[in-house]
């Protein structure tokens, strides 16, 4: 089966990734760690708490490899359950829960497997012990906080997940030190730092080269027309800038409402234009999507006209919110950018989203860091 390390020299060796130290280092770091996990004793009933094994914290800025060592360890590591999530989608569903907790009578809180006793109506001790019971290495891609709602309850929570022998793996691009710089409060959030940091073995991914940008640069990121070419250089788009990582399921919560990502890999998501353009989608989910990742792959966008108006706003949506977010964007259309909306009430309109368009393809917008997206309270239930 081969470890993080053998893995990651066999995609050098194939000319899929060029060798890089510091990546060779982290995935000797995270060799180390699976063999630490494969070997941690099981709590017996004698031993009292277990213990957890420290984890790694890796980052850098965007297309250094982080997501892609992490996901190579998450599939090599022999310990169950074990979880992969986008730090979001886990931030939307740890709220979630908690309203769940907080809604049930005091009844329903005796009659629960997850109840901790002395907790009363606090509920961080009873939501942690269900995370801990469904994951004990927890594999956390984007991780990042910005919401004053996250980073009051983080400290508890982790401190509870630790507690309970939760590992922590954790991809970055911010330092530790940096997680909710200038936030309200922060000093409330300092002693999770702190925490983190003890728990974690920090590494920084250091590199001159923005390794994402050379695979968005080495081929076009508009095909066109829409045809089994156009098809299969999408797929091919898709397998170089995930480094053939396996496709996750993940689901953004926004406002409430249950917003699916069928396929999402190394900080890349791939929708169809079916998916975002001709669903009751608005600003506000495409915010969501711009803040959660670097790289969009919309496949499938046909020739617009009045009888698409509604699908055409949604696009001019999507693509505003990804342009002044500085988000990439991979498509396959029917046409090009100025031909997409040739003629009819709403082409006038439409020359502005075909000019950006036009700019998403250029080297000094690709070379762009994605620019951080306040999601402000779209995760409140």
């Amino acid at each position: 089966m081969g470890g993080v390390r053998a893995k990651y020299e066999a995609k050098v060796a194939s000319g899929a990734l060029t060798a890089d130290p510091v990546q060779a280092e982290a995935a000797a770091l995270l060799d180390g760690l699976a063999a630490r996990l494969a070997n941690q004793p099981k709590p017996g009933f004698f031993s009292g708490k277990p213990v957890p094994v420290r984890g790694v914290y890796l980052w850098g800025g965007v297309g250094r490899g982080k997501s892609m060592l992490m996901d190579l360890f998450f599939a090599q590591a022999v310990t169950k359950p074990k979880r992969r999530v986008h730090f979001h989608e886990f931030m939307a569903q740890v709220h979630e829960r908690l309203g769940v907790w907080r809604k049930m009578t005091d009844a329903e809180r005796k009659r629960s497997p997850w109840r901790v006793k002395s907790a009363g109506d606090d509920p961080i001790p009873p939501v942690a012990r269900q995370i801990a019971a469904e994951a004990n290495l927890l594999c956390f891609d984007e991780f990042q906080v910005a919401q004053i709602a996250d980073a009051m309850i983080l400290g508890r929570l982790f401190d509870q997940l630790f507690q309970r022998g939760v590992t922590v793996v954790a991809t970055s691009n911010r330092h530790p030190d940096d997680l909710y710089k200038d936030g309200i409060n922060r000093q409330l959030f300092l002693p999770f730092i702190k925490e983190l940091k003890d728990r974690c073995e920090v590494l920084e991914l250091v590199s001159a080269r923005d390794y994402r940008l050379d695979r968005l640069v080495e081929a076009p990121v508009w095909y066109a027309p829409l045809d089994a070419t156009s098809a299969a250089a999408l797929d091919k788009a898709w397998d170089r800038l995930t480094l053939g990582a396996e496709p996750q399921h993940c689901v953004l919560t926004v406002k409430g409402r249950k917003l699916e990502v069928s396929r999402e890999a190394a900080g890349v998501a791939r929708f169809t234009f079916e998916e975002l353009c001709a669903r009751p989608l608005g600003p506000i989910d495409y915010l969501a999507i711009a803040g959660t990742f670097h790289t969009v792959m919309l496949e499938g966008i046909p020739l617009l006209s009045p009888d698409k108006r509604n699908e055409a706003m949604r696009f001019t949506g999507l693509i505003d919110a990804l342009y002044e977010a500085k988000v990439k964007l991979v498509a396959s259309a029917e046409a090009e950018p100025g031909a997409l909306y040739p003629t009819g009430d709403g082409s006038f309109e439409f020359e502005r989203t075909a000019s950006r368009l036009f700019e998403m393809r250029s080297k000094d917008y690709l070379a762009q860091a994605r620019e951080d997206v306040d999601l402000g309270d779209l995760s409140e239930n």
